[in-house]
């Protein structure tokens, strides 16, 4: 692999800085960590992109936003800072808590997006 595809897959942009935020449907999040690669369809071929981050959530108001977001499963994404968007569905997700609710409690989530596959026409 060349150090530009390691740089792309481990979501550094080209001028040396990370990711640092994405949109689910116009819903930003500040992320901590960020890896991005293209991958192939099995069943049409297609290229799709496949995006996994971290990020931190607040309880309460915050945790509430981001759940219910969550609970829609598909979104349309955007990675301003690397000009990226497709709409893609949620392939992996965890938390290190289950009840933020909690007064200033702060949870660890990760995610990973996979692209929407569309059939060739």
């Amino acid at each position: 692999m060349n150090e530009l595809a390691l740089l792309f897959l481990l979501g550094i942009r080209g001028d040396g800085d990370m990711v640092t935020e994405v949109m689910l449907n116009d819903v930003h999040i500040k992320v901590t960590g960020y890896q991005e690669e293209v991958m192939k369809s099995k069943k049409t071929g297609n290229e799709l992109h496949k995006i996994s981050f971290d990020f931190k959530v607040r309880s309460g108001e915050e945790y509430h936003k981001i759940t219910t977001l969550l609970y829609e499963k598909t979104f349309d994404v955007k990675v301003p800072e690397n000009n990226l968007e497709f709409r893609g569905t949620i392939n992996h997700y965890s938390t290190s808590i289950t009840n933020l609710y909690k007064e200033n409690a702060v949870g660890d989530f990760k995610l990973e997006l996979i692209e929407v596959d569309r059939e060739k026409l």
